[in-house]
């Protein structure tokens, strides 16, 4: 179970070519072997590292501080070696596949006590390529559990509701702090880039009876909307009969003391009438007001000692007044 020991590895190497190459290592061929083992060992001593890759190395099993950047390294092979591993974005499902059936990941059930079937998606990358290989056994299951856990805490503490359609980014969205901060904590090497809610069911068993609810509720918003235009638009109405209310009120208040500085300037100027003629005012006030008072009178009243014959239009003075 040691680290293994390069002179035993040379040894074999030479017994099994000394059984191979008949005459053994005399001459001229034991430099060509030499020569094939120093290539190979070269060979396997280099390694590249891509752009979307970092690489840890071990010497005798162990890992080294530095992590190997883009671009070609040498290392001591056979006691050194290497692990690449890939820090591009990743996506992991949870919950199964669309259109599969219902799985023990993607079940949760919510804070108003229904089950729900939940699958989404975690986008994650390695940010750290050492922790991600030697700080946490299997840290893609690790990642898998901590992303269910962290959907059923916050489903579990939100109504059913809120994951079907009103708070789906904002559910998300805590679920990739929940699993940012435990794997964090974990030393994973993790990072979370992003959580997407796919899909969110009921199970199949309740699914008719679910969609019935959701239709219900479907037509609660609805009539609970229409009763808003209405109530929007009925407002608008008493809001301008309001206005115009308003506006006739103005008109009239404008018109009525218009009329009043009209009599107050007529009395004024009677008043300096009558300051200049008394009597002909006053007689000529007496004969306006008993115009107006009589006017509508169907009574006729005639001198009898004026000379002239009088003339009656019967057919005026019978016709009733218009008012």
């Amino acid at each position: 179970g040691g680290p293994p020991d390069l002179e035993d590895i040379i040894r074999r190497g030479q017994d099994q070519l000394r059984n191979i190459i008949p005459g053994g290592f005399n001459g001229g061929v034991a430099v060509i072997v030499a020569a094939i083992v120093a290539v190979f060992w070269l060979i396997q001593c280099v390694y590249t590292v891509q752009p979307d890759e970092r690489g840890v190395e071990l010497r005798f099993g162990k890992p080294r501080d530095t992590v190997s950047m883009p671009g070609l390294h040498f290392h001591f092979w056979p006691m050194d070696t290497v692990e690449i591993v890939k820090v591009t974005e990743q996506l992991l499902n949870v919950g199964g596949s669309q259109g599969s059936s219902n799985t023990a990941g993607g079940l949760m059930l919510s804070g108003d006590q229904n089950i729900l079937n939940v699958r989404f998606n975690v986008l994650y990358q390695i940010s750290d390529a050492r922790a991600y290989l030697f700080n946490v056994e299997s840290p893609a299951q690790t990642l898998q559990q901590v992303s269910e856990s962290a959907m059923r805490e916050v489903v579990g503490r939100r109504p059913a509701q809120d994951a079907f359609r009103d708070r789906r980014l904002e559910i998300a969205s805590e679920v990739a702090n929940i699993i940012q901060d435990t794997m964090s904590r974990y030393n994973s090497g993790i990072s979370v880039n992003k959580v997407t809610i796919e899909d969110v069911a009921p199970p199949r068993e309740v699914a008719d009876a679910f969609q019935e609810v959701q239709r219900a509720d479907q037509d609660k918003q609805r009539l609970v909307e229409e009763a808003n235009q209405y109530a929007n638009q009925k407002l608008g109405q008493a809001r301008g009969d309001g206005a115009r209310i308003r506006e006739d009120a103005a008109a009239y208040k404008d018109r009525v003391v218009k009329e009043a500085e009209g009599e107050a300037q007529r009395f004024i100027a009677i008043d300096e009438q009558y300051s200049k003629a008394p009597d002909v005012t006053r007689k000529r006030l007496f004969l306006e007001t008993m115009e107006q008072v009589l006017k509508n009178s169907k009574k006729v009243v005639i001198d009898e000692k004026q000379g002239v014959v009088p003339y009656l239009p019967l057919n005026e003075i019978t016709r009733p007044s218009q008012q």
